[in-house]
């Protein structure tokens, strides 16, 4: 696969130090990309706020393309969030462009961290459409953002850790949650980068109005100028 950035001895770098996420390989497996945006016909007729409804349209696309994961959002602009007061208050502007990367897979599916770095905070954001339970790690890989996000887990992947906590690159960092203790969700991982926790702690935004757009995707780099992932 050709990416621009490879260009450079840096990125190259880190591209061989970052693991992946899941237990897929994304040069090897088959994988979909999943666009939620306006763009999609399909959604146009589907009702998304009913969970049984999203669910049975992202895993019945994977298991039609023959895909064991679905890809895609940074910097999508969402109509999924349009009815969920969550993201749509009656009184603000709607937020409805994504900050990170989704991994659609089976609730249970292994979160391994991409590269060292530590417990900064975590919490279950239990409210609904939020991100249910979330690790955020903090990294000192030199070229790597400082802060990364993992939403939508499982409860048992916060059992017994603690800030300040290690983890090694490739080690296990937690599972993906079912429905709905994941935020009320079809299980998927939100990955989310940072450069700057503002403050927050176990939580931050994972979508943005648009009119805010440019500041937020400073603060939140796309993740696949590190993981590489081809299409995306």
């Amino acid at each position: 696969m050709t990416i621009d950035l490879l260009s450079t001895s840096l990125t190259k770098n880190l591209l061989s130090t970052v693991l992946p996420l899941l237990p897929f390989n994304f040069s090897r497996d088959p994988y979909l990309l999943l666009d939620f945006s306006a763009s999609n016909p399909d959604l146009t007729t589907l009702d998304l706020t009913n969970i049984d409804v999203f669910n049975d349209y992202v895993f019945g696309k994977l298991r039609a393309a023959g895909a064991v994961v679905g890809v895609g959002g940074y910097n999508e602009h969402r109509v999924v969030y349009r009815n969920s007061p969550h993201f749509t208050p009656t009184t603000d502007e709607a937020r409805e462009i994504h900050l990170g990367i989704d991994f659609w897979a089976e609730a249970g599916t292994a979160v391994v961290a991409p590269v060292d770095g530590v417990v900064h905070s975590f919490r279950d954001n239990a409210q609904y459409a939020d991100y249910g339970p979330t690790i955020i790690l903090e990294h000192q890989t030199e070229g790597f953002p400082r802060y990364s996000l993992y939403g939508h887990l499982s409860r048992a992947s916060l059992v017994g850790l603690q800030e300040g906590q290690p983890f090694r690159a490739g080690d296990k960092l937690a599972e993906l949650g079912p429905y709905p203790e994941n935020g009320d969700w079809p299980p998927h991982l939100h990955f989310q980068l940072m450069h700057d926790m503002l403050g927050l702690h176990g939580d931050y935004p994972g979508v943005c109005k648009p009119s805010e757009r440019s500041l937020w995707l400073a603060r939140c780099p796309d993740p696949n100028q590190w993981l590489g992932i081809e299409g995306l």
